[in-house]
């Protein structure tokens, strides 16, 4: 157990700092549930898949090309399907909906678990500054096109980062979202997971008077692929402190694995978790103006991509 897990205990949920993904499921039964889940091939979400399948469930499990999809998901047999969606390519989201849809799955949750961190260099897809569209508009393509799989009672969980808080000033640059100009690895990865926050905000707004909740989540500082784009002194600086400070990938994937599944969590909606519980990010993931602002850009965007293909 990390120095923090023991100095930070559990809190109301009955979980915190140390839980781990199966301890927060321990006891469900989530047999003839379906979720969709991307980025399954590695980390948090290989975790994810790993615990909600031994739960029962059976999990659509996206990566970036078919072979990791097929690779991560073949351990689980049929409780796992494999999905190629790479998150950067509006055709390639498109053709995962449509393979989905033509499956007829009925979905209980959508776990957007997905992303890229820190990339050193600015990078874009199709425009705009790559972090942003990866993370942000790729999901928001592929769950706003999903909403019609979703069962009468269903959660979407969007996993960001207390890195929302290295966002720049006033949350989102929607002027200059190609990045030019500004471009530094920490702020746009920050703003990335701030517009995370904000889709889940007004996602839960729109789904009011439904049986659909839609949440936001910290999953936890933990060395995966994802820190793959940090210096060498970083990594090492990770590998001295993360025995102490650090979760592992089993805590990690529990906030995740809570909002998708735990029983505690089905009439929340709007909340950003971290650590099991309802955690308090920054105003501007609170900004209610701003999270409609982002989700109106983010339909723009969405448009003017998918004319193109």
């Amino acid at each position: 157990m990390s120095l923090l897990a023991m100095l930070k205990g559990k809190g109301d949920s009955g979980f915190g700092y140390g839980s781990t993904a199966e301890e927060v499921t321990e006891g469900l039964d989530l047999t003839g549930m379906t979720f969709l889940l991307t980025g399954c091939n590695s980390g948090l979400g290989q975790e994810t898949m790993r615990v909600l399948t031994m739960r029962g469930a059976t999990i659509l499990g996206l990566a970036r090309s078919m072979e990791k999809a097929t690779e991560a998901c073949r351990p689980f047999g049929e409780r796992a399907v494999p999905f190629e969606c790479d998150l950067s390519e509006p055709a390639s989201i498109m053709a995962c909906v449509e393979a989905i849809r033509g499956m007829s799955y009925e979905l209980d949750g959508i776990i957007a678990n997905a992303g890229i961190m820190a990339l050193p260099k600015l990078h874009k897809a199709h425009g705009y500054e790559l972090q942003f569209f990866t993370n942000h508009i790729g999901h928001f393509i592929l769950v706003t096109e999903l909403l019609d799989q979703l069962k009468n009672v269903a959660r979407v969980v969007i996993v960001s980062s207390m890195a929302h808080r290295q966002a720049p000033p006033g949350g989102i640059l929607f002027d200059r979202l190609s990045g030019e100009g500004w471009y530094k690895s920490w702020v746009a990865y920050g703003q990335s997971k701030l517009a995370n926050i904000l889709f889940a905000k007004e996602l839960a707004q729109r789904f009011e008077g439904t049986n659909h909740t839609a949440n936001a989540l910290h999953p936890g500082v933990i060395r995966t692929n994802l820190s793959r784009h940090m210096g060498s002194a970083a990594n090492v600086m990770m590998a001295l402190m993360g025995p102490l400070f650090m979760k592992t990938i089993p805590q990690g994937a529990a906030t995740q694995c809570y909002a998708a599944v735990h029983p505690d969590a089905a009439v929340i909606s709007g909340a950003y978790f971290d650590d099991c519980n309802i955690g308090k990010p920054t105003d501007l993931a609170n900004d209610l103006a701003l999270a409609k602002k982002l989700w109106d850009v983010s339909e723009e965007i969405k448009q003017k991509v998918l004319s193109e293909h």
